[in-house]
């Protein structure tokens, strides 16, 4: 086991002795395998404990047992008393969540203060064949597959080729010893269940089944790798930027093979669940125009035959403008206000505005404009829904939400960055101009 450790850290560059790595110890099976290969390999280690005070007497033996092992081979040991339960009610999360995050916070913690090289886990083979069952029961899809990585940033799984059974043969053979976490055999816990009595029933259903579903398992991860290298390529002829929106047609979408799984991978990075996509993916010629998805910071929004992904925008309350302003801000944006007497040159493009001061009431008001606003544009007699306005000039679904209305008396003076209303134009008998340009 030895052997075949140091053989597998070397062929897959995971760790060497050039280096200085925090293991994360329970002081379980796993963790002290792996910090007895670590010390007989050379392997330079500091390791890290959280005591979680969920099993009382218990937990407190896991931390005496971690730190004297440390200390009898003078390795230096960060050990953490956590509020599990209190941290758990106060972020309204469970046990289990509550322990990862505090686990992986106080990891993080240590290894940057330490100037450490990786975060060393004890995560074996076993553990990857319950992952990925997990993965599959939750519904991730072809992802589930991947399982955990044996390397992610600063995580480092040494012990992902190695299953539980060669872990205790080894620790067994060379008189080693562990603590036994009792909270491992109670099976309301998922992965416990499965663990106790969903695999051992599938391993019984076929001799080889353990060797089939890890041979299985690699294969579908290389289809899965193989599947992202042709979605990259579709995406990039594909999909379209505009605008910092990504833009993408039905046309180019529903006759693809696989159109379903192409959708969910473009969604994905963007907080969309497989249910949402899946339920886009069977309604997508009948979802209609201004329906919109939400992700996580994310809104996908249908405008007639196109699907828009953009950024949520963050909310705007408005702005009042008192008239002494030489520069304001609004969500992205900077304008800069100007002041003149009145003249005929009129600045053509559209993100910027002059208007007629003496036909302004002050203070004016910026917000994002309403249904049942309405205007009279620039060289009509009458008045315009700004929504039909906007239709007019094709302005996207997801840019409509973006627009923004400057409002004089009630009465809107300008859709901003489109066009300014007819009370408000240079005249010849315009005697003073407020100009407003985007910087």
């Amino acid at each position: 086991m030895q052997e075949a450790f140091i053989s597998h850290i070397q062929n897959h560059q995971l760790v060497d002795t050039d280096h200085r790595y925090l293991l994360a110890c329970s002081g379980g099976l796993d963790s002290m395998a792996l910090a007895n290969l670590l010390w007989n390999a050379g392997i330079p280690f500091e390791i890290a404990h959280v005591n979680f005070q969920l099993r009382g007497h218990e937990s407190d033996g896991d931390q005496t047992f971690v730190e004297a092992w440390a200390q009898s081979r003078q390795i230096l040991c960060h050990t953490k008393k956590a509020e599990t339960t209190s941290y758990a009610g106060s972020k309204g999360i469970s046990t289990q969540m509550a322990a990862r995050e505090l686990r992986y916070a106080f990891f993080e913690e240590i290894r940057s203060n330490q100037s450490l090289d990786g975060i060393l886990l004890a995560h074996h083979e076993d553990d990857q064949i319950e992952t990925i069952f997990l993965n599959l029961l939750r519904g991730t899809g072809i992802e589930g597959i991947y399982g955990m990585s044996e390397r992610k940033g600063w995580l480092i799984r040494p012990l992902l080729a190695f299953s539980r059974d060669r872990l205790s043969d080894f620790m067994t053979s060379n008189g080693y010893t562990w603590r036994d976490d009792s909270s491992n055999q109670k099976s309301e816990y998922k992965r416990n269940n499965l663990r106790i009595n969903g695999l051992p029933a599938i391993y019984g259903l076929e001799p080889d089944a353990r060797k089939n579903l890890l041979s299985s398992f690699g294969r579908l991860k290389d289809t899965g790798k193989a599947f992202s290298g042709l979605f990259e390529l579709w995406k990039a002829s594909k999909i379209k930027e505009i605008e910092g929106h990504q833009v993408l047609a039905f046309a180019d979408l529903l006759p693809m093979q696989g159109g379903a799984s192409l959708l969910y991978f473009w969604l994905r990075s963007y907080g969309f669940n497989p249910e949402q996509t899946q339920s886009i993916w069977e309604n997508l010629q009948q979802i209609r125009t201004g329906s919109m998805f939400m992700g996580k910071g994310y809104q996908l929004w249908f405008d007639r035959k196109e699907m828009i992904l953009c950024p949520v925008q963050e909310s705007f309350e408005g702005l009042i403008l008192t008239g002494d302003e030489e520069e304001f801000n609004l969500p992205e944006e900077i304008y800069q206000v100007f002041r003149r007497k009145g003249s005929h040159e009129i600045d053509p493009n559209p993100q910027h505005a002059q208007l007629d001061e003496d036909q302004l009431e002050f203070p004016l008001e910026i917000r994002s404009w309403r249904e049942g606003d309405r205007f009279i544009p620039l060289g009509m007699k009458s008045e315009k829904k700004v929504s039909d306005f906007l239709i007019d000039l094709k302005i996207s679904i997801s840019k409509k939400q973006q627009i923004k209305v400057l409002v004089s008396g009630g009465k809107i003076a300008w859709v901003m960055g489109l066009r300014i209303a007819d009370w408000v134009k240079i005249t010849p008998a315009t005697r003073k101009i407020l100009s407003f340009k985007k910087r």
